[in-house]
């Protein structure tokens, strides 16, 4: 008997190395977690674009303080007008359970656009304690200290 057939988690093996640099470099080209996003933001200058892609009433309950709000399905037509193409883009929504940030980066990209997604989203955003714009100015809330690193804006991984 092998750990295979003992292991639920092995139960299908690991990828091959080469295979797991594939995969894993491709996951890092294609997203960017929120703390990352965070500290770029702080630098002043991110070297990229944050876009809010939910819709108006989204927005105006919270959104990352900075971002861009272009919904979605106004993408086709105001992209051109908003984002130089020269400048990464990074889409997000409210959370882990919504796709709104990858039709978001679909449009984009279809557009010619270089784009990544925010994994996470406006959910992860405020669950790790970051500053939110609201109708009502900058708010803060305390981090859930069940998905964010206590006293830490980093998890320093």
């Amino acid at each position: 008997m092998t750990i295979t057939d003992t292991s639920a988690a092995l139960r299908v093996p690991p990828a091959a190395p080469a295979d797991a640099v594939a995969f894993f470099t491709g996951r890092l080209t294609f997203q960017a977690d929120v703390s990352d996003v965070r500290a770029s933001l702080d630098r002043g200058n991110p070297g990229f674009v944050l876009v809010d892609s939910r819709g108006v009433a989204g927005w105006q309950q919270g959104h990352v303080p900075g971002a861009l709000h272009l919904p979605t399905a106004d993408i086709p037509a105001r992209a051109a007008d908003l984002l130089d193409p020269a400048v990464p883009v990074i889409t997000y929504c409210w959370g882990p359970g919504c796709d709104g940030a990858t039709r978001a980066a679909l449009a984009l990209a279809r557009l010619g656009y270089r784009v990544k997604e925010m994994i996470g989203g406006f959910e992860y955003w405020i669950r790790e304690g970051f500053a939110i714009e609201t109708v009502d100015g900058i708010e803060q809330h305390r981090a859930d200290p069940l998905t964010s690193p206590v006293g830490s804006i980093t998890c320093a991984c």
